[in-house]
Order: structure tokens, then sequence, then C-alpha cells
């Protein structure tokens, strides 16, 4: 995050219009995929990798946040800023055998990727039935 959104804000900030948090998990080290995968054994978890450059990856963003996350999902929903992170996307296929998109979304189960889709098809996945 800039100095400007640290002090002005920013309008994409971690907040939905009614004012709640949304339950994103920063996703900032490779080390935290272990622990995904781990968790993933009592609870469903989902990686949500978005492009901060890509209006594609904006709009797909903001559709999954407004229809998925709004609805309060028992998962735990981790974010991955590509720009910053590419390394951890590249170990994300290497270890979950899920070949690189932007933006895409990796629903995780026992260790296992259960569900995976990218641009406009993240709307359409039916997360419900992986939690």
């Amino acid at each position: 995050m800039g100095i400007f959104n640290q002090l002005f804000g920013n309008k994409n900030e971690d907040t939905d219009p009614s004012g709640k948090e949304l339950p994103w998990i920063p996703l900032r080290s490779v080390d935290m995929l272990e622990e995904i995968k781990e968790k993933s054994g009592s609870r469903t978890q989902v990686i949500f990798k978005h492009s901060t450059r890509c209006g594609i990856s904006r709009m797909a963003l903001r559709m999954f946040e407004s229809e998925k996350l709004s609805a309060g999902l028992p998962a735990d929903f981790y974010f991955l800023d590509l720009l910053a992170h590419r390394n951890i996307s590249d170990e994300i296929a290497r270890k979950f055998g899920v070949t690189h998109q932007s933006p895409q979304l990796i629903v995780i189960r026992n260790g296992e990727v259960v569900a995976h889709t990218s641009h406009g098809a993240i709307a359409e996945l039916s997360l419900e039935k992986y939690v």
C-alpha cells in the first residue's frame, strides 16, 4: 500500500459497501502455502490471485467480493497480489499442480485442489458445494 493510500484511504480498501470487513487473508509468503494445505483438512481454503493492473482481474474481484464473500461461507479466503508476489503464484503452480492464470480462483480441500477457474468463470463457480 502506498503512502497516499495509508494517509487518505483507498477506494479498493478491504471493506464492502455495507461497512463490514471482508475476510481476506493477505498471502505474502511461500511458507503460508503449507499452512493453507494443512488447514484445508478441516476447513476449505480459497486463494484469489489478482493482478492490480488488470481491468478484467479487478472486475472479477469485485464480482467475487459482492457475490461470494458477502455470503459468509465457512472458508478461509486468501488474497494474492500477483505483481508483488509472483514467486508465490509460481509455487502454487508447483505445489498444487495448477497452471498460473490471472485472475484465478483456487479452492483447496484436504490438501488437494478441488476446483479452480479464471477470468469471468470465477463468478460462475458454485463455491458453496466445496465448503
